[in-house]
This record gives structure tokens, C-alpha cells and sequence, in this order.
């Protein structure tokens, strides 16, 4: 019996040993014991690298390598509304948003839109005052193959024609119930008249475009040359810059020369009565001179008081450096108090121009603001790519991170300073907007000298 007993004994201790050195060993290798279970020893994850290209046709390509998913994003810097010529084109831009991915080169709007979802893409446009986009989101296995789809040359069926300017209306109509899209919409208007291309309706009730003027405006913004291609998740940059000659090789290359005019910033009034709003949105801006975005997001940043918010928008075609408009934005505020809210914008803005401390508060805010506005999905991320390309100088490839960065690092409290002397400078009157019940808002005439 003891005999069993020490025979078992051995037994037991040697399962034990051996268990606990598998165990010890089952640590160490990269091999996944229970698939589907965190691994204990992960991949250390690596910096994002971005590369750019400009391909023979003007398209310029810029990748990183390290995203889980891959947004392809094809951005037209003079498809936006702002590049409208004439009477004819208003409402062309927005009109041609609808028109991505539809009937072209050869392929019928099914079979494109069954091609994006056999892939599990989900597609995407846009469009704005100042350019347009087309792209989508897809796995990374997926993605290179359905590229060539975002340049395709459009035949403007008349259904899809149709289709475009029913879905365009209806995006007009909601844009209008928004506030802060009239009151945008209305200070642009203010600032640059109605009838101008940096003062006209991104929104237009006016006019509804021609399938000709459609089409037009399609065949002129909507070409390779000037464009911006971003993709995220793209591990071979040049394998995939090869892809696109071939994919994009009859796609439309465009106008060589944009045909934009430049804006001028004459100063004005807006308001919308809405009777029983019970409240107003007031927004005031200033001529903004010519500076790179980075700085004028800082500027904005120095814009600030309790009630009283920072804004600066640049004008012109995306990468453009025209200046803009730069102010401040109030509400909602009560009836009663609507007089003292444009008190407080026309204090601020008139106000001493900020500290060295405040310039380094609002730089170190703006760029973390930009850096977490691309970490927030790899469609995100494809944006920040295209406005490094466009709008920020110090962008060459390399470290998306680091270029933004040191954009931002780069400004000095001396070029704020200029930005504000710039926008106090002149003789022009300011613009404002008001929209809701603006009963008790003062007319310009009546605090425009304090602007002189």
C-alpha cells in the first residue's frame, strides 16, 4: 500500500512540474494557446509613417502605413461652390455631390454601387463653399481595387440627373432649419455681398442648375490635375502610387488654371426675424489678412470671453491663402440681453491684443485639438491628410504628427499680434449676422465707429 501511495505521489508531482513549466513556456511563445484571447505579449505598435507623391497628371498621393482601416478620400479643391461661374452654375456644386458614384465610364450606377458593397465599402461625398470630396471605407484587402471608381467619367443619365437635384433640394431645405447654418451662411453674405462667389448661398432657393450647367461644372472642377488623394492603412506607398497611374489613366485630368476670382471683403449686415424665437445668434467678423491655417486657428483660440466664442475661417479654394473672415460668436442669448451680447463681441475683438501666455495657451489647444480631431476614425484621419497637403507648409511626408506640430510650433506671439493689427487695421466696416428673434440687436450704423 505505502508502495502505491509514493508511486502515486511521484506521479502527481510530476504532472505538476510539468504543467507549470508548459505553463512558464506557453508565456514566452507568440503562438495563441486559446484563439480569440488577448495575447499576453501584444506587437509593439509602431509610429505612422506618411508619403507623399505627385503623379504626372497634377493628382497628388499621400498614404500612411499603419491604420486598421483604409479610407480612400479624393478631394477636388475647386469643385466647391465658391468655383461656380455665372448665374447658370449656382447650385451646380452642391447638385454634384449627388452624382458621385453614379453611371461612368462604362459602368452602370448598379454595378458600381454592387461593387462597393460586395467589398463591404461604405461610400462617401461631400461638398462645400470651398471644394468637394468622394471616397470610401473599406477593408484593407479590399480597398486598392475599387479606387479607380472615385474618378470615373460621369454620362449624366437623366435619372441620375434627377435624383441629384431632388437629393440636393432636400439637404437644402434641412440646411435651413439649422441656425448655424443660416447664420454662417448669412455672414459670408455680409461680408463679401450676396452676389459675389465668397458671399453667395452655399444653400441656394435661387436657382436650380441645368443638367448642361451641371455637367459643365462637373468636367471643369472634377479633374485629376490640383487634386488631393488620401488614403489610410496603405503599407507599400509606391506599389500603391503604381495602382493609381494604372486605375486612373483615363479618368478626366481637367482645367490646368482655376478661373476663382479673389475675394474682397466689403463689410455689411444680415438678419433673419424669427418672431417668438425667444432667443438671437450673433456672430461678428473681421477682414482676416492672408496666413497659413495654423495661425489663424491660433488667432481664433485668442478670441475668447465667458460668453463669447473664437472663429476664423479662411476664404478661397482649399490651399488657398487669401485671408478670410476672423470674429467672435454669441448665443444663444435672451431678447433683453442681445444689445449687451454685441457689446461683449465688439469689446473683445477691439480689445488689446493677447498676451504672449495667451498665444501659448491657444497654440498648445489648437494643436491638440487638430491631432485628436484625426485620431477619431481613419475618415478623420484622411481629412487631416488632405488639409496638411493643402493648407499647412510645413507638411513633406515623414510624421503626420510632427509636420502638424511644427506648424504650430511655429507661430510666434509677433504673427498673432500682426493678424490682429491686420484685422483692426482697415477702413472697411465689419460683418455681422443675426438670426432668431433680433428685436434688440443694434444695427450696424450704430456700433460700426468702433470698429474705424
Amino acid at each position: 500500500m505505502a508502495g502505491v501511495l509514493r508511486i502515486a505521489n511521484a506521479a502527481a508531482k510530476s504532472a505538476s512540474c510539468g504543467s507549470s513549466k508548459r505553463g512558464f513556456s506557453a508565456l514566452l511563445t507568440p503562438l495563441e494557446e486559446f484563439p480569440g484571447t488577448p495575447v499576453t505579449t501584444p506587437t509593439p505598435s509602431s509610429a505612422s509613417t506618411t508619403s507623399t507623391t505627385t503623379l504626372p497628371n497634377g493628382l497628388t498621393v499621400v498614404s500612411e502605413d499603419t491604420n486598421n482601416t483604409c479610407t480612400i478620400s479624393l478631394t477636388f479643391p475647386h469643385a466647391g461652390s465658391y468655383s461656380e461661374q455665372g448665374s447658370a452654375e449656382v447650385g451646380a456644386s452642391l447638385v454634384n455631390k449627388y452624382l458621385s458614384f453614379k453611371s461612368g465610364s462604362g459602368l452602370s450606377t448598379a454595378v458600381i454601387l454592387r461593387n462597393l458593397e460586395d467589398d463591404g465599402a461604405t461610400p462617401f461625398a461631400t461638398s462645400s463653399r470651398y471644394g468637394a470630396s468622394v471616397g470610401f471605407t473599406a477593408a484593407r484587402d479590399k480597398a486598392v481595387r475599387l479606387v479607380p471608381l472615385l474618378a470615373t467619367t460621369g454620362t449624366f443619365e437623366r435619372w441620375d440627373v434627377r435624383d441629384a437635384k431632388k437629393y440636393a433640394s432636400i439637404e437644402i431645405d434641412e440646411a435651413l432649419t439649422s441656425v448655424q447654418t443660416v447664420l454662417t451662411e448669412g455672414l459670408f453674405s455680409a461680408a463679401y455681398g450676396a452676389q459675389t462667389s465668397a458671399g453667395k448661398s452655399h444653400y441656394s432657393t435661387s436657382n436650380q442648375p441645368t443638367a448642361s450647367a451641371i455637367q459643365t461644372f462637373r468636367d471643369r472642377a472634377y479633374g485629376l490635375n490640383g487634386a488631393v488623394l488620401a488614403a489610410t492603412g496603405i503599407p507599400d506607398h509606391e506599389a500603391f502610387v503604381e495602382s493609381l497611374q494604372y486605375g486612373f489613366s483615363e479618368s478626366p485630368v481637367g482645367d490646368t488654371h482655376s478661373t476663382d476670382e479673389a475675394p474682397v471683403f466689403i463689410g455689411g449686415e444680415t438678419r433673419v426675424h424669427t418672431p417668438g424665437a425667444g432667443a438671437a445668434h450673433v456672430a461678428l467678423g473681421l477682414h482676416m489678412p492672408s496666413c497659413s491655417a495654423a495661425l489663424a486657428q491660433v488667432a481664433a483660440m485668442c478670441i475668447t470671453d465667458a460668453s463669447v466664442s473664437g472663429f476664423a475661417t479662411p476664404v478661397g479654394v482649399m490651399g488657398g491663402n487669401g485671408g478670410g473672415i476672423i470674429g467672435a460668436y454669441s448665443g444663444p442669448v435672451s431678447v433683453t440681453d442681445s444689445a449687451a451680447a454685441l457689446d461683449g463681441l465688439c469689446s473683445v475683438l477691439t480689445g488689446p491684443a493677447p498676451s504672449a501666455d495667451v498665444v501659448e495657451r491657444a497654440k498648445a489647444l489648437a494643436k491638440a485639438k487638430t491631432l485628436f480631431e484625426m485620431e477619431d476614425g481613419s475618415k478623420n484621419l484622411a481629412e487631416g491628410m488632405t488639409k496638411c497637403v493643402l493648407e499647412y507648409s510645413a507638411f513633406n511626408g515623414g510624421s503626420l504628427s510632427d509636420s502638424i506640430s511644427a506648424e504650430y510650433d511655429a507661430v510666434t506671439h509677433e504673427d498673432v499680434k500682426k493678424v490682429f493689427e491686420g484685422m483692426m487695421g482697415g477702413s472697411v466696416p465689419p460683418a455681422i449676422a443675426s438670426v432668431g428673434d433680433i428685436t434688440s440687436v443694434p444695427y450696424l450704423g450704430a456700433f460700426s465707429s468702433r470698429f474705424s
